[in-house]
């Protein structure tokens, strides 16, 4: 069986079949995968228990709109996706840049690969951004104000934050998103959160968004805004070709990762 730390491929793709589909059967999911229903059954439970979906007898579901994965698990899901699509992200942004970074995943691994920057000016909600930058780079650091979700996800959110966020004016918000939707709406989970990344994208001269590939037609509750907003979307596949006239209408361009 798989550790802790990381998905195995199955898990992977059983995670997408089921965020695709809604709900999967047992023996479906073991005729894709060519394995034992036994073997099914415990990548199931060990998902469950760890809130990446939801078992029920025969079969496993997706989480609903109203729920959001335990924010440890997400630091391990497509790791290796996000990676490549913070590579990418730092590739454009130039030394001595001003930068919004907010709250999640992917965008923890965009500082990582900032690091070796030199000269950037950064404003985050974010504390373990926060942390990735005051112990290994040169980086002017501004953390902004308000409560603080220790046991969540170590984000900084409310009145204070937004209104510390529209203080400034920077060269570039990078953002992170749980659902980008067939029409464009980006959607998250969680209200105070949204606030202030709806903050980060008006604050900002040029918008990146980074999402991996499972973010495109997921559901989430609360609506951030859309991909009009935004200027750039790194992602780590090709978009859904669903997504294709969303995408041009908008006029946003996609940076795929290699």
């Amino acid at each position: 069986m798989t550790s802790d730390h990381a998905l195995n491929g199955r898990q992977r793709a059983l995670l997408d079949r089921v965020a695709r589909d809604g709900f999967a059967t047992i023996e479906d999911l073991a005729a894709q995968f060519q394995v034992t229903p036994q073997t099914v059954r415990r990548d199931v439970n060990w998902l469950s228990d760890r809130n990446l979906l939801r078992r029920y007898h025969g079969g496993a579901s997706a989480l609903t709109s109203a729920e959001n994965t335990a924010y440890t698990a997400r630091q391990q899901m497509y790791l290796e996706e996000k990676r490549r699509i913070a590579k990418r992200v730092a590739s454009e942004i130039p030394n001595q840049a001003t930068l919004f970074i907010n709250l999640g995943t992917t965008t923890e691994e965009v500082a990582r690969a900032l690091r070796q920057h030199t000269g950037l000016r950064v404003i985050t909600n974010n504390l373990n951004v926060a942390h990735i930058f005051a112990d290994e780079t040169d980086a002017e650091l501004l953390v902004a104000s308000g409560k603080v979700r220790a046991r969540r996800n170590k984000g900084v959110v409310g009145e204070q934050a937004v209104d510390f966020i529209r203080m400034f004016k920077v060269d570039y918000g990078i953002i992170g998103i749980s659902s980008i939707e067939e029409d464009g709406t980006l959607r998250d989970f969680d209200t105070a959160e949204v606030c202030v990344a709806q903050a980060i994208v008006e604050q900002s001269r040029t918008v990146f968004l980074v999402a991996d590939h499972s973010k495109f037609g997921r559901s989430a509750l609360v609506k951030l805004g859309h991909l009009s907003q935004i200027d750039v979307l790194f992602t780590d596949a090709p978009p859904p070709e669903w997504m294709t006239e969303t995408l041009a209408a908008a006029n946003v361009a996609v940076r795929v990762a290699d």
